[in-house]
């Protein structure tokens, strides 16, 4: 396995402005990515972002770069992405997902809104309280990425001295929070943003839905498309309406957090689980091309659209934790007695719900090139100051990560670099050096740890 190596260069400082250009595998935090201002549709309401979280762009950018560093499984081969992947919706097409020590107990749930749900429980089973209580839960499973403390594992306290020791992380870290002392709470804030950002409203259904209200035929729909709307949105009862909307509500397509068992109750191995009880949002349950995302369900039982219709035209089984919405007035489960072409409406309607730029946008891919090394220019703007010292000379100074070595370099061409003095940053993070004023002479600040 070729070992993930961050190079971290800060941003060249010129008397004359010149600024860098990304490059693959370059992240620039002096130009983030627009994470905490995105746009959203009015028509969507629903947030449950705590206020002690809110996006910010520096938050979302860690998180990014954990949720594809390897480094946060016990043997360095699992990332939150390896599950999680960008070309499936953030899902993964695997029944199980495989782990540093077998697989995962359920299938990996698609990410994409995760924010956009008044449920702010998570996991199949909502054993998590929050977001940001779940993203280090797979980190310390034994299965998935290693950190548990238990069965010879190490546990996450040495995670974070693993990540305490990479220079890279103390920057940005230090950049997000204003500490480069790393904590439970702090990984697991960061994670949450990054998924929280992961967001789609670009889909057939948004545009439709921008002009017109959901009981109403989009024009921007096909027949078939406003008729599977139209059976989604209706109650179940004489008009033929399937009432998915009940636990499924538009427009954002989220859990209703008091929904209960929808009838799968099978176990990966063949166990009983009435514990399954939440779900992710519909969007996005296949790709822009028609492409599987995965299997759905907890078990990843059901492999196509039309098998999920189906299953709740008819529930197949009663059970004590059964979502009494699936039941009949008596208490009979479920039948609604949809014919093929009603099913297929539906299906039609839910295809509408996929978007496409959550696929390809580079803020939500690996910022890692393909060798798994990651550049960081890592010097704002704002942070820097050029005082002019009247004497053929100026004096640089920029807030950097604390207690750490640079190399102040020099160019002429911006291709050819050329030491001039090594600087170590203060307590506070601040690099402060003397030089030579001159035309076309280009500064700037360097670090490269060494490779792991």
């Amino acid at each position: 396995m070729t070992s993930i190596r961050f190079s971290v260069i800060l941003l060249g400082l010129s008397l004359s402005g010149f600024q860098l250009k990304a490059q693959d595998g370059v992240l620039d935090l002096t130009t983030l990515a627009n994470y905490a201002s995105q746009p959203i549709p009015a028509y969507i309401t629903r947030n449950n972002t705590p206020g002690n979280n809110a996006i910010t762009n520096a938050g979302a950018t860690l998180g990014r770069v954990l949720f594809y560093d390897k480094r946060l499984s016990r043997n360095s081969t699992v990332a939150c992405a390896s599950c999680h992947q960008q070309a499936k919706g953030f899902g993964d097409t695997a029944t199980a997902s495989t782990g540093v020590s077998g697989t995962t107990g359920r299938h990996s749930m698609r990410l994409i809104n995760s924010r956009f749900s008044a449920e702010v429980k998570f996991f199949w089973d909502e054993r998590a309280t929050s977001l940001e209580n779940q993203t280090t839960r797979p980190i310390k499973d034994h299965a998935e990425m290693g950190f548990s403390g238990t069965s010879g594992d190490p546990a996450f306290a040495d995670l974070v001295t693993r990540l305490s020791a990479i220079p890279e992380y103390r920057v940005l870290f230090s950049m997000t929070f204003g500490t480069s002392t790393i904590d439970e709470t702090l990984v697991q804030r960061a994670l949450a943003q990054f998924v929280r950002s992961i967001q789609s409203f670009d889909s057939k259904y948004d545009v439709g839905r921008a002009t017109t209200a959901d009981n109403q035929p989009f024009a921007n729909f096909t027949a078939q498309e406003n008729a599977g709307k139209q059976l989604f949105l209706a109650a179940p009862g004489p008009g033929g309406g399937a009432g998915c909307a009940v636990c499924h509500r538009p427009p954002e397509f989220d859990i209703d957090p008091n929904s209960r068992n929808n009838g799968v109750i099978t176990a990966f191995g063949g166990a009983t689980d009435l514990t399954n009880t939440r779900s992710p949002t519909l969007r996005d349950l296949v790709g822009p091309g028609g492409q599987s995302n995965g299997s759905f369900m907890h078990d990843a039982s059901l492999t196509s659209l039309d098998q999920v219709i189906s299953h709740y035209n008819a529930i197949p089984g009663d059970n004590t934790n059964l979502d009494p919405r699936l039941r009949r007035p008596g208490g009979a489960v479920q039948n609604l007695n949809l014919n093929q072409g009603q099913r297929d409406s539906i299906v039609a309607f839910l295809r509408t719900l996929t978007g496409t730029a959550v696929y390809s946008d580079k803020k939500w891919s690996s910022p890692f090139n393909a060798n798994g090394e990651l550049t960081l220019i890592i010097l704002p703007p704002a942070a820097v100051s050029l005082q002019n010292n009247g004497n053929g000379t100026a004096t640089i100074a920029c807030t950097a990560a604390p207690n750490l070595p640079y190399q102040l370099e020099a160019s002429t061409d911006l291709k050819t670099w050329n030491p001039v003095a090594s600087v170590t940053s203060d307590a506070n993070g601040t690099l402060t050096q003397a030089v030579t004023v001159a035309a076309q002479v280009f500064y700037r600040f360097t670090y490269t740890p060494p490779a792991s």
